[in-house]
């Protein structure tokens, strides 16, 4: 045997090792990793500093969050061109917000979607909140979590950014019994997904039910409409609404009415039918009744764009999700991008529990007691196909 040839091979194997190592190492300090960066975006009209939090990755995906609401203010997604561009409807300036917003991209509470009239009891002790839709409360009040500001914390890590934000409402702000303290976390990870995480506890028994409120436009033009959008809804059933969009409290079939969206179905294919459940929504702002409820968390909904071939695949833990067409964008909100947002130029689904849950004992509960924790966990996922 060759000592010297085997002392050479035995080198040079030693050598390929710790030049692959050295650099599989680098590679794996050079992976597509989630940044946070932290701006100033602003005084609020009562003189409160706003920050803005930017989380990104190295593919491509931003978003960007405000402490003023929660609000996410944009949101960028690959289209099959491997092309980042915004798809959250929202606005550049904080004046803006607080003028006059349709919830563009808020967190929502103390709860979210309506309350019949603004009553409700617990425990045979009623209580009553602001009327700020029509004849009944919608979303939190007349300051709801929409318009409040959050303290922030960021934590990152090798592969995930988060952003905690936290806010505590005392007892009876807008109404509500107990003081609140509750907490939301957005994480971003690598894979262009975002986790939507919701903690809450109280110290009086209250009602809570939370939710995210972003308004989406997969062709990233806001000037287009969404119809053309291919949505899917893990539903058999859904809350047929009164006039003034508090559910009757019957769950109704989704076969063989436009509400069917099982298989993807174009939002525009039957969003003028003839049906009074449309009339009264104006098109779509009903909440769909989820299947596999037991299950946690798992697949509730998709949106798929087929020009951009922008993905939106949404899963959750939640019992129900609002779908709501942009009815109500007329034309009269000023666009990021020039121009104003027109007629069902965007489209939100919301996970979260009944409307009017409080006052229909046949719904999921949404009251809190003290020594519990609420929590809910909700996930965006985009991809393109």
């Amino acid at each position: 045997m060759n000592w010297n040839h085997f002392k050479i091979n035995y080198l040079s194997v030693f050598i390929i090792v710790f030049f692959c190592s050295i650099i599989s190492c680098t590679n794996t300090k050079n992976m597509a990793t989630v940044t946070i960066e932290k701006k100033p975006f602003g005084q609020t009209a009562n003189g409160d500093e706003v920050d803005q939090f930017i989380l990104s990755t190295k593919k491509g995906m931003e978003i960007s969050v405000i402490t003023y609401g929660g609000i996410i203010t944009s949101w960028t997604a690959a289209d099959k061109n491997g092309d980042y561009r915004d798809i959250a409807l929202g606005y550049n300036t904080l004046a803006e917000y607080e003028a006059e917003t349709p919830y563009f991209g808020a967190l929502i509470g103390r709860y979210g979607n309506r309350i019949a009239k603004g009553k409700f009891s617990i425990d045979g002790e009623a209580y009553t909140l602001a009327v700020n839709n029509g004849e009944n409360h919608l979303h939190g009040g007349l300051k709801g979590f929409d318009k409040v500001v959050w303290d922030a914390k960021t934590i990152v890590n090798d592969s995930t950014a988060s952003l905690e934000l936290s806010y505590l409402s005392i007892d009876m702000e807008e109404g509500y019994p107990g003081n609140l303290q509750t907490k939301v976390t957005y994480t971003l990870n690598n894979n262009d997904e975002l986790s939507v995480k919701y903690e809450a506890k109280t110290d009086k028994p209250t009602i809570v039910n939370l939710t995210q409120h972003s308004y989406f436009n997969l062709t990233a033009d806001f000037n287009q409409p969404v119809l053309d959008h291919e949505l899917v809804i893990k539903a058999d059933s859904f809350l047929p609404v009164d006039s003034t969009l508090i559910p009757t409290g019957e769950f109704r079939n989704v076969a063989e009415t436009p509400f069917d969206f099982r298989s993807p179905k174009a939002i525009g294919k039957q969003i003028n039918a003839e049906n009074i459940q449309i009339k009264n929504g104006l098109g779509y702002d009903h909440c769909w009744v989820l299947n596999d409820q037991e299950k946690g968390v798992r697949f509730v909904a998709s949106a798929y764009e087929p020009v951009s071939g922008r993905l939106l695949e949404i899963f959750s833990d939640e019992p129900g999700i609002q779908f709501y067409s942009g009815n109500f964008l007329d034309g009269t909100l000023p666009s990021k991008n020039q121009g104003t947002y027109q007629h069902r130029t965007g489209f939100c689904l919301e996970t979260q529990h009944f409307p009017n849950a409080p006052n229909e004992p046949s719904f999921p509960t949404t009251i809190l007691k003290p020594g519990e924790t609420f929590t809910s966990e909700t996930w965006f996922q985009f991809s393109v196909k």
